[in-house]
C-alpha cells in the first residue's frame, strides 16, 4: 500500500514538471514548471517561439496575466526573430553571401598559386578570397577570419583615440578573438578589453557600441543603472546598436520582468 502511495505521489510531482501548452490571446505558450524562485519568459529561436518557466506552485491564472502583460514586447522580439535572415552553413565557395561591415558581399574563390589573401571590390559587392589551389573549406575559413582579425586591429588605433577621450576610461591593453557567446569583454584589474572577431560584419556603430561598453566597464564593473546612464551619456544612440546585437545572439530573448 505503501508503495503505491508512494507511485502515485511520484508520478504527481513528475506530471507538475512536464510542458504544457496553453493558448493566451493569440499567443501559444509553452509552460514549463521547475523548482525556480522567479517565472521567466523567453523567445526561443528560430522562429521565436514563447515558453514561460515558472515555480512549480504557480497558478495558471498567474501565468495568463504576466503573459499578457508583456504581449507587446513578446510580439515585438518574435517578429525581430523570425525576420532574422537564418544562419546558414557555409562552405567557402564561390556565390555564397558573406557579411562584412553591415553589407553583404557575394564570396567569388580564386584558386591560383602563390600566397591567400582577400580582396574587396566595392564596384561589384564582391569579396575575392584568393587561396592556393586545393584548399579546403576549413583552410578558406581560417584565410578569411585572418583577413578579419587585420582589418579589426587596423580600426582599433583610431577608436579608442575616439572613444577612450569620450567615455573618460582608458584599456591598458586590448585584442580580438573569436567568442561564442560576446561580443565583448573586460579584464577591469588588467584593464584589458577583448572584442569578438565577429564585429567585423556588424555596421561600424556596433563594433563603436561595444567598444564604449567595454569602456564603461572600467568605471562600473556591473550592468547597474549608473552603467547605463554613463553609456547613455557617451553614445546618446547607444540602443540602436545595443538592440541589433542583442537579438542576433544565438542564445534565445529573455523578457526583462
Amino acid at each position: 500500500m505503501g508503495w503505491a502511495i508512494f507511485g502515485v505521489l511520484l508520478l504527481l510531482l513528475v506530471s507538475k514538471r512536464l510542458p504544457i501548452t496553453l493558448l493566451i490571446e493569440d499567443l501559444v505558450v509553452e509552460v514549463v514548471r521547475k523548482p525556480v524562485r522567479h517565472l521567466r519568459l523567453t523567445i526561443c529561436p528560430p522562429q521565436g517561439q514563447l515558453r514561460v518557466t515558472v515555480p512549480l506552485g504557480t497558478r495558471e491564472v498567474t501565468i495568463r496575466e504576466v503573459v499578457r502583460s508583456k504581449q507587446a514586447w513578446i510580439q515585438r522580439h518574435q517578429t525581430a526573430m523570425q525576420q532574422r535572415p537564418p544562419v546558414l552553413e557555409l562552405h567557402y565557395e564561390s556565390g555564397e553571401t558573406h557579411y562584412y561591415q553591415g553589407q553583404a558581399w557575394r564570396l567569388c574563390v580564386h584558386e591560383q598559386a602563390g600566397r591567400a589573401h582577400v580582396r574587396l571590390a566595392p564596384d561589384e559587392g564582391t569579396l575575392y578570397l584568393v587561396v592556393p589551389v586545393g584548399t579546403s573549406p576549413a583552410q578558406r575559413a581560417l584565410v578569411l577570419a585572418r583577413w578579419r582579425r587585420t582589418q579589426l586591429h587596423a580600426l582599433m588605433p583610431a577608436l579608442l583615440a575616439k572613444w577612450e577621450p569620450v567615455v573618460g576610461a582608458q584599456a591598458a591593453a586590448w585584442g580580438i578573438k573569436q567568442m561564442k557567446t560576446r561580443w565583448g569583454t573586460c579584464s577591469i584589474r588588467a584593464r584589458r578589453l577583448w572584442l569578438s572577431l565577429e564585429l567585423s560584419q556588424w555596421p561600424l556603430s556596433c563594433l563603436e557600441y561595444v567598444l564604449v561598453h567595454e569602456l564603461t566597464h572600467l568605471h562600473e564593473r556591473l550592468h547597474t543603472p549608473r552603467f547605463w546612464q554613463l553609456v547613455g551619456q557617451a553614445m546618446p544612440d547607444w540602443q540602436t546598436p545595443h538592440q541589433a546585437l542583442r537579438q542576433a545572439n544565438l542564445a534565445a530573448l529573455l523578457a526583462p520582468l
